[in-house]
């Protein structure tokens, strides 16, 4: 990984020396290859049951009748609820609106109806099998376009009971959309009337999984009145107030323990079998386990949107963006509970042509409620669709115009003090920096070979943003420890707390041991997600770092650290930080690929990112989050997709979904430019979600300069690559 310097006038970072400019180890290393590490399926407590489901075979159904009576008759069954012992409870994680069991309607094949605590898992099973469901089968509407026409059967006919948690809904234009939003900026109309020329693009992305290979686990028992709660959901204190609102219990009330987790990528904020469970403990009067299959993971789980963006954007002589809209809808299936936003929309669903200078903008985003299954987050909500889109259409202009596409990106990319597509003026931006990095990295100008093909893509992620708070405990010995409730995704989160504290303090790492509570026992935390840890929780652990040292200083004026802890000690420091800065980290692809124009069959050869990082907390997790995003979003380029028929999901397994693998790996180099402050604790910014979204648009461009094809859907494959080559 090479580090490319800003020319020019540089910002002075805040950057302390010795502990991060050396690589990390894990502070959970050990525990995880030595197999010690306790993951939610691993934990078990005496007398525990277990859970089984019956789920709707069909898209839409009304429940006519559900007979319990064999399954309740078997020996080893607990309990048997069905809808009419949960009613009204519906879960989500900002609008409530998914019943914990379905009492009336059921909206999508997969939507559960009944469930069964036993003595084992095989008489679970059983028992579910043996209940039995009559149902009345309603016509399904599976399709966006076709839920928002004036005739369509409206799906949730009467939202008032539901539960928004954070305020009011904001109101939505048709019965049929979960979310919506209108943005305009200029005068659009004059700036489209008066363009050179105007591009108009429509693009079409499916569905995809997150891909974690640890499935959703649950162990839930009343302890008195206390309801204690073992989980994957990263966002312990999220989960606690949805369960809270659910339930109609007091938030004091629940403890979430969420330990380490399994793999995340976007989709472990999102939980289903806690609610249900906390009934059948309820009944039972026993702690009950749930352990997902995949096939139910991929049937059920919250998806990243399908959908379809149409984007038309207008140049002056120069090819210089005057104008732009954008229609943006997306699938949200038969409910909107696992999005967290208050939109109810992907997080970035309004950024459509990311990193650009936009003086005229007109986007219209929409998330609609059809028969599928439900989606949710998944790594950087929203931008992968839209940068596919946004950098497909760009690279379409330019050929258009007869422009070099690095060129057309050049000439628009966005400056400080320029406005973007949201309406924010950028107060700084690497994106010309990132850009001719590229352009010399990849020495772009260099002829290609016959049947190759280059494809670039620009974008722009913003830092996270949020609340949170971390205890630091002060001992004699002059140990520190970090008390957190960030949950262990894979992310490095605790190792950064402990470098971060480290840096500020001057103290050696091993002095610094973090501990992972519960929500019993930490300050509250807003959870992992939407790229906030660095910023957030990092920012968190450096504010309370700095209070733990102006206290010593208070005490021991001038004293070494270990002299000034022994007349300090013990002492505890909550620090509460918030982070909501605008700023943007920006990066940009260069891939090569090769193209067999007898088959379609295509092969990434090659892969250059640059990326707008600021300083670098953990370098060798960084490099392991880019690295990561690169191939997350490789796989969703070319193979992965989550296919419906009629409803149903036939991808069932990870073997027929395509993960890619190590054999799919092509060379990937990173140039880091590393001088542009983030919001983050001595000038860091998010990369967690940075490095996934290009992906898909870049080689669906390389695709095209090497054989001509365009494929306007996600993901690019052989098959899409023939047919437009052989029509």
């Amino acid at each position: 990984m090479s580090r490319a310097r800003r020319r020019g006038p540089v910002k002075t970072l805040e950057r302390p020396p010795g502990v991060l400019s050396e690589p990390e180890w894990r502070v959970e290393g050990r525990d995880k290859v030595t197999g010690a590490a306790r993951y939610a399926a691993d934990v078990r407590v005496p007398n525990m049951l277990h859970a089984a489901f019956v789920s709707s075979p069909h898209a839409h159904a009304r429940i006519v009748k559900v007979d319990a009576s064999a399954a309740r008759g078997m020996l080893g069954v607990r309990a048997v609820i069905t809808g009419a012992d949960v009613r009204p409870a519906r879960y989500g994680r900002r609008l409530q609106d998914w019943p914990v069991l379905c009492w009336d309607h059921a909206l999508f094949i997969g939507d559960r109806v009944a469930a069964v605590a036993a003595d084992t898992p095989e008489i679970a099973d059983a028992a579910a099998r043996a209940i039995s469901v009559e149902y009345e089968e309603l016509p399904a509407v599976l399709d966006p376009e076709a839920a928002l026409a004036e005739d369509a059967s409206v799906l949730h006919p009467d939202p008032s009971p539901y539960l928004y948690l954070g305020g009011k809904r904001p109101t939505v234009p048709n019965a049929n959309v979960q979310g919506y939003g209108l943005h305009e900026h200029g005068d659009v109309d004059a700036a489209f009337a008066s363009a050179h020329r105007t591009f108009e693009h429509r693009f079409t992305l499916a569905r995809t999984h997150q891909g974690y290979i640890e499935p959703h686990a649950t162990l839930l028992w009343l302890d008195g009145d206390v309801v204690r709660v073992v989980s994957t959901n990263k966002a312990p204190y999220g989960l606690r107030q949805q369960m809270a609102a659910c339930l109609g219990l007091p938030e004091e009330k629940i403890v979430v323990d969420a330990g380490h987790i399994g793999g995340d990528f976007g989709g472990k904020g999102h939980s289903i079998d806690e609610f249900v469970l906390y009934y059948l403990a309820r009944a039972t009067g026993r702690p009950v386990r749930a352990v997902m299959r995949y096939a139910d993971e991929l049937q059920m789980s919250a998806t990243r949107h399908g959908g379809t963006i149409t984007l038309r954007t207008g140049v002056d002589r120069e090819g210089k963006f005057v104008a732009h809209s954008a229609r943006v809808v997306f699938d949200g299936g038969a409910y909107a509970a696992g999005k967290p936003v208050a939109t109810l929309m992907p997080g970035e669903a309004m950024v459509t042509l990311a990193g650009y200078h936009l003086p005229n903008v007109r986007v219209e985003a929409m998330t609609v409620y059809t028969n599928q299954i439900p989606a949710g987050h998944s790594r950087a909500p929203g931008q992968p669709q839209n940068v596919f889109a946004a950098e497909s259409h760009v690279d379409l202009i330019a050929r258009e115009l007869g422009l070099d596409p690095l060129e057309l990106r050049q000439r628009n990319a966005i400056r400080a003090g320029e406005i973007d597509v949201e309406g924010d003026v950028w107060h700084d931006s690497a994106a010309h920096e990132v850009l001719a990095t590229l352009r010399r990295e990849t020495r772009w100008d260099a002829a290609r070979g016959r049947g190759h093909g280059r494809g670039i893509a620009l974008g722009a992620r913003p830092s996270g943003r949020g609340k949170s708070a971390i205890a630091l405990r002060l001992d004699r010995e002059g140990r520190v420890e970090v008390l957190t409730a960030v949950a262990d995704q894979g992310g490095g989160q605790h190792t950064l707390f402990q470098r971060i504290v480290a840096a500020e303090l001057g103290i050696p790492l091993d002095r610094i041991t973090v501990r992972r509570g519960t929500t019993e026992n930490t300050p509250r935390d807003a959870g992992i997600g939407g790229s906030r840890v660095t910023p957030v929780q990092g920012g968190a652990a450096l504010e309370a770092a700095r209070k733990l040292k102006a206290k010593l200083d208070e005490v021991a004026p001038g004293a070494p650290f270990a002299e000034a802890a022994r007349r300090a000690a013990p002492l505890e420091i909550v620090a509460e930080h918030t982070s909501d800065a605008n700023v943007n980290a920006v990066y940009a692809y260069a891939l090569e690929v090769e193209v067999d124009r007898d088959t379609g069959h295509l092969r990434v050869l090659d892969a250059v990112l640059v990326a707008d990082v600021g300083t670098v907390i953990n370098p060798v997790a960084a490099r392991g989050q880019l690295e990561g995003g690169f191939i997350f979003g490789l796989g969703q380029a070319l193979m992965e997709e989550l296919r419906v028929e009629d409803g149903r999901v036939t991808t069932t397994n990870l073997g027929d979904y395509k993960l890619p693998t190590i054999a799919d790996a092509p060379p990937l180099r990173i140039v880091l430019l590393t001088d542009s402050p983030g919001p983050g604790p001595f000038g860091a910014k998010s990369v967690g979600e940075l490095s996934n979204p290009g992906v898909g648009a870049a080689v669906a461009n390389a695709v095209h300069d090497a054989c001509g094809a365009r494929v306007f859907s996600l993901p690019v494959t052989a098959e899409k690559v023939f047919k437009e080559l052989h029509p």
